[in-house]
Formats: structure tokens, C-alpha cells, sequence
């Protein structure tokens, strides 16, 4: 008899009956981010804050507190909280603004 496979409902279901959380509070990861920039970047001339990927990636802090940065990073994104340029976030490269 082969391994029995649980849909995305039944591991959720299940993960919850165990008391682990299986959604994560998109908002709150967004308010924590942006926290973390205003601690690491500096302002620009334009008055916003910037602050490199390469810096978010390696500081302890922000890798012990996001388990997806990229993801947050997204988000964040998506709700034209920060910006920056195309959708690849390289470690050297890549400046990133908070509005």
C-alpha cells in the first residue's frame, strides 16, 4: 500500500490540532519590516528611507525574525509600501525604498 497524501485543508487541520500556527499575519510582518529598515537604512534625498537587500539578508536580527524576507519583501510591495526596481532581489545590488 502506497503513502497516503493529505490535501493543503487536511495538513492545516492538522498542524492546528498539534497547536501550530499555519497562517502567517502578512500585516504584522509587513510593520516589523519596515521597523527593520528604519533601524538599518538611511535617508535618501528624497527623504524616504533605503536601505540595500544585501544589508536585510545578512543582518542576525532581521534573518532570526522573518522566515521569508523575500516574501515579506512582496508583500510589501504589493501594497506600495516600498519599492524597488524589477522583481529579483540580488544581495550586492539591490536598493529598496520605504514610503
Amino acid at each position: 500500500m502506497g503513502a497516503r497524501l493529505f490535501g493543503p485543508w487536511s495538513c492545516n487541520k492538522l498542524f492546528k490540532k498539534a497547536g501550530f500556527q499555519t497562517t502567517m499575519n502578512v500585516e504584522h510582518e509587513i510593520n516589523l519590516l519596515i521597523e527593520e529598515i528604519r533601524r538599518l537604512g538611511t535617508k535618501n534625498a528624497d527623504g524616504k528611507m533605503s536601505v540595500k537587500f544585501g544589508v536585510l539578508f545578512a543582518d542576525e536580527k532581521c534573518a532570526n525574525l522573518f522566515e521569508a524576507l523575500v516574501g515579506t519583501l512582496k508583500a510589501a510591495k504589493r501594497r506600495k509600501i516600498v519599492t524597488y526596481p524589477g522583481e529579483l532581489l540580488l544581495q550586492e545590488n539591490s536598493g529598496m525604498y520605504c514610503n
